[in-house]
């Protein structure tokens, strides 16, 4: 453990966003696999999942958490699926 305050608080900080950023993660992959469940079994409710599946990757793409690029790929691959 840190002995220097700075230190120490970098080191709470650092957890602090761990923690949202896994969460954040965890939700995105969430509502990545409800899509193509619901899609998979023909359900009626898969054009809500997918905006609820673009939702969460534009909001992780503009927290930085994934990159703009994997971002897109992943909108377009989930679009695909849906046709």
């Amino acid at each position: 453990m840190p002995q220097i305050k700075s230190a120490i608080k970098r080191v709470k900080t650092a957890n602090a966003a761990s923690a949202k950023n896994s969460a954040q993660l965890s939700s995105l992959r969430t509502a990545v696999k409800k899509f193509k469940v619901a899609q998979a079994a023909g359900a009626e409710n898969a054009s809500e999942l997918l905006k609820d599946a673009i939702r969460a990757i534009d909001k992780a793409a503009s927290k930085g958490l994934i990159h703009k690029n994997k971002a897109n790929r992943d909108k377009s691959r989930l679009t695909y699926l849906a046709k």
